[in-house]
């Protein structure tokens, strides 16, 4: 199933990431200061994507990317693809899974797995 994935900056800012049904991350949202505007966006983004606009474009070294804005103002841009065929598959894959994708939030703690790590130990 796929993922957003809210998790916390080094300088203290948010972002989140959106990650494919097999872990990859589809693409990183901008810095949000707080993690409330993340939760936000992930809700539009969820139950109107129709109203978010898909730019395409390339880097100078010919990948693929795209950008996902709303208003004029971008929220997120994408991982690099090599074909524009990728970048398609990207946006697709998206579109059909975001809607019904959970939100895990990483943000919490630095060290989410710890717990898990001091069990398996004993």
């Amino acid at each position: 199933m796929s993922a957003f994935v809210i998790s916390k900056r080094t300088n203290g800012n948010f972002k989140f990431t959106f990650a494919s049904r097999r872990g990859k991350t589809i693409f990183t949202s901008i810095a949000c200061k707080e993690k409330l505007d993340c939760e936000t966006i992930i809700g539009s983004i969820q139950n109107d994507t129709g109203s978010f606009t898909f730019r395409k474009a390339r880097t100078g070294s010919g990948k693929y990317f795209f950008r996902i804005t709303r208003g004029g103002l971008v929220l997120a841009t994408s991982r690099k693809f090599s074909t524009e065929l990728l970048l398609q598959k990207g946006i697709d894959q998206f579109l059909k899974y975001s809607p019904e994708a959970e939100t895990l939030d990483f943000s919490i703690s630095e060290d989410v797995f710890a717990e898990a790590d001091r069990v398996s130990e004993q």
